[in-house]
């Protein structure tokens, strides 16, 4: 299986651990990982404020960077939901047939990381292990978009050395919404707020995600309360083998 590496330019600028995170986790599991360098941005940012005729060769370049891989795997809920969503729209509204048979036959192939390891790769003990108290945010466009289920706890509750605590309403958003929590600051920051309080009533030294986006929200409000608690991408943890005795 040829499997590709979409990391997201959000990643690729502020989180490159996570893409070498998922390397190195998918290494570990047999996988040969490749990373094609033309890959951009995925258009979300275009489409979600209006821009989307512009969002349309980014669409084009996907397609055509990516055609030629069985699998493309991606640690963002986010901008999987994005390509699998409304890379079809775009493609009917302002395309030409090549383009809608390009993505239509790609979009199918796109996973984000905990659907790849529990639905084609089917393991959830992916042999990590990370002694610490953890609690789980299910980012909007993983519980709602995607609809991931319980794949991420399933994978998170198979990591050795773990304490996987419940975080209180977890389903409740974090505020962020990209370009929402510019627009709608003060709505945001009170929402921010109110996920901060949930994260701390739980004792967990980490909090994980799926989506940094919402890691990078939620982290700023944790820090600027001083409170100590870690952001981590999920494949951050997945990958981890820290205190592990074999």
């Amino acid at each position: 299986m040829r499997v590709a590496l979409f990391i997201t330019c959000f990643n690729d600028t502020l989180f490159p651990g996570t893409g070498r995170a998922v390397v190195s986790l998918l290494e570990r599991l047999g996988h040969t990982v490749e990373f094609p360098p033309e890959q951009t941005c995925c258009g979300q940012m275009h489409f979600n404020t209006g821009y989307r005729p512009d969002a349309v060769p980014l669409v084009a370049r996907f397609a055509r960077t990516f055609r030629d891989y069985d699998a493309v795997v991606t640690p963002s809920a986010s901008c999987a939901g994005m390509v699998r969503e409304n890379h079809p729209v775009l493609a009917e509204q302002y395309g030409d047939d090549g383009l809608r048979r390009q993505v239509a036959g790609l979009v199918p192939r796109v996973y984000e990381l905990t659907e790849f390891l529990t639905d084609v790769l089917e393991v959830t003990d992916v042999g990590a292990c990370f002694p610490h108290r953890v609690t789980y945010h299910p980012t909007c466009h993983s519980l709602r978009g995607l609809r991931l289920g319980d794949r991420p706890l399933r994978l998170l509750r198979a990591v050795r050395g773990i304490e996987l605590v419940d975080l209180p309403a977890a389903d409740s958003c974090c505020g962020f919404g990209g370009t929402f929590a510019l627009k709608n600051a003060e709505t945001s920051g009170a929402m921010l707020d109110d996920k901060a309080d949930g994260v701390l009533a739980t004792g967990a030294e980490v909090l994980c995600a799926a989506d940094n986006s919402c890691l990078m929200h939620i982290g700023g409000g944790l820090s600027r309360r001083g409170s100590g608690v870690r952001v981590m991408h999920l494949a951050e943890i997945l990958a981890a083998t820290e205190g592990d005795p074999r």
